[in-house]
């Protein structure tokens, strides 16, 4: 008994010490070292201020992942297209984009994850014409330049504007330009309209520079944007998914919560004055929730007419990009 005692002993000992082990690994990693070992996460953001220069001021994203042991790195670009080339050479992990980007990411079999709602998707998508602009409907754009940046949400807004004002592509001549190079063209009269979205829609009509000749809440036509994450990433890290989902919502909780602040610090980046900021609030203000069914269904419509217009190269089935299990877990 004393033999079958000690036995007992011991093997109940070589289980603990299997099952803390395995508990180990499974923190750890399979070979025992941290998991997240010499792991880097790149952020990609677009413009330079606003609410990701705060965060990456406060440095929250790193705050938040060096607990890990993950290094964080940020990348500023233009628009959406570059965003996800960025992605399809695994030289981008996140990303805020429009909603025609992921469409023709999607359709070029790119491989990323929607984890949540960017922009409503109503007003920061427009046309602009120069506020004396003698253009009054988008018909009336007819035989004129209108620059848009290619493969961006206002691509997708602009196609969609023309079409139902019974117009062709090829009845415009249109300039693809990046923000930066088509505002010069806007205010030098090199362009007699902009297609773009915010805050370059709001910075122009506030100052007198444009009017708004068609939005989306107009037309009828939803413009959101979104934040997605790269496929690979997503299936092999999944708690740092929801991990930039949360600290994103403490930057929008700041913003939120120190409106006044905000505000003052986004007009002095820009050096303009805080009730333009204001109403660019108002236009097209940053949130981070689960994409509904509606949103996923106008953005199949999107998907659709791109596909008639042969922007982009197959049909697609938009649904399955998108995943709100990222943001209902940082939410609870």
């Amino acid at each position: 008994m004393r033999w079958l005692t000690a036995a007992i002993i011991v093997l109940a000992v070589f289980i603990s010490g299997c099952a803390a082990a395995n508990t180990e690994k499974s923190e750890k990693g399979g070979n025992g070292a941290n998991k997240y070992e010499g792991l880097k996460v790149t952020i990609g953001y677009q413009g330079s201020g606003g609410l990701f220069g705060k965060a990456i001021e406060e440095k929250w994203f790193e705050e938040e992942f060096d607990k890990l042991g993950v290094k964080v790195e940020f990348a500023e670009f233009q628009s959406g297209p570059p965003m996800t080339e960025a992605m399809a050479s695994n030289r981008l992990d996140f990303a805020g984009l429009g909603n025609m980007p992921i469409i023709a990411a999607q359709a070029a079999d790119i491989k990323f994850t929607v984890i949540s709602q960017a922009l409503e998707g109503k007003n920061n998508v427009a046309i602009i014409v120069p506020k004396n602009s003698d253009i009054q409907s988008i018909a009336d754009l007819k035989g004129k330049k209108v620059s848009v940046a290619k493969g961006s949400n206002a691509y997708n807004f602009l196609f969609r504007g023309i079409e139902g004002a019974g117009l062709k592509a090829s009845d415009l001549e249109i300039i693809q330009l990046q923000p930066d190079e088509a505002q010069p063209a806007f205010e030098s009269g090199k362009i007699d309209a902009w297609a773009t979205w915010d805050p370059n829609i709001t910075l122009n009509t506030l100052q007198d520079k444009a009017r708004v000749l068609a939005d989306g809440e107009q037309l009828g036509v939803l413009s959101p944007s979104f934040y997605i994450a790269r496929k690979q990433f997503a299936d092999d890290y999944p708690e740092l998914v929801t991990l930039y989902l949360k600290v994103l919502d403490k930057a929008l909780k700041w913003e939120n919560d120190n409106k006044d602040e905000a505000l003052e610090r986004y007009a002095a980046e820009r050096n303009v004055p805080a009730a333009l900021i204001e109403a660019i609030f108002t236009r097209s203000k940053s949130i981070s929730i689960p994409v509904t069914d509606e949103i996923i269904a106008e953005q199949q419509k999107t998907a659709d007419f791109q596909f008639e217009i042969k922007s982009i190269r197959k049909k697609i089935n938009v649904s399955e990009v998108f995943d709100n299990r990222f943001i209902e877990e940082a939410r609870k």
